[in-house]
């Protein structure tokens, strides 16, 4: 019996079925802890549901950590220790949405652009040397249409730099379509 790749980074389109191939990746381990990334928005119904659907589906053992916050998942991956708790991280995309949201990035301001550039560098070597079990999730935007807004392509842009630089790290990256796991590496 092999062992898991130490890192896994997992990439899928919209419904793709990433995040749940990613929660089966780790079903069988003793422990786990699920990273969440998105943040709460009581005025958003339907980001509230999505949310929902998402913990209804892990198992109660699983222990929870919101990290939200940039510096959040950066400071948990760095303080992950070995032989503790597999960590899924879910997902990427809506970290970067909170990382260019609070540095004021979407309209390109040089000085919001690194600070969001520092923590994507300080998010791939904090994975690269995260002692715990690692799978990371995250949207894969570079396959369609190029976005019509400013904003879109800024994000579209970044993201698929982020996953670039997270893909260099892991000993195992998988891209779902359509439900099915490809492996890239």
């Amino acid at each position: 019996m092999s062992a898991s790749p130490a890192r896994t980074l997992v990439l899928g389109g919209a419904r793709s079925g990433k995040s749940a191939h990613a929660e089966g990746l780790v079903a069988a381990e003793e422990r786990v802890t699920y990273v969440a990334t998105s943040r709460q928005d009581p005025g958003d119904a339907e980001w509230t549901e999505r949310i929902a659907a998402h913990v209804s589906r892990r198992p109660a053992s699983w222990a929870t950590v919101e990290a939200g916050e940039p510096e959040s998942l950066i400071t948990t991956l760095r303080t992950a220790a070995a032989g503790g708790p597999t960590l899924l991280v879910d997902d990427l995309a809506t970290w970067l949405t909170g990382a260019l949201d609070d540095a004021g990035a979407w309209e390109r301001d040089p000085a919001a652009l690194r600070e969001v550039d520092a923590h994507c560098a300080a998010l791939a070597d904090a994975t690269a040397g995260c002692a715990a079990r690692l799978v990371l999730v995250s949207a894969e935007v570079g396959l369609g249409i190029v976005p019509a807004t400013r904003s879109g392509r800024l994000f579209r842009d970044r993201l698929g730099e982020l996953n670039a630089r997270l893909a260099e790290r892991c000993d195992e990256v998988l891209l779902l379509v359509a439900g099915v796991p490809l492996r890239l590496r």
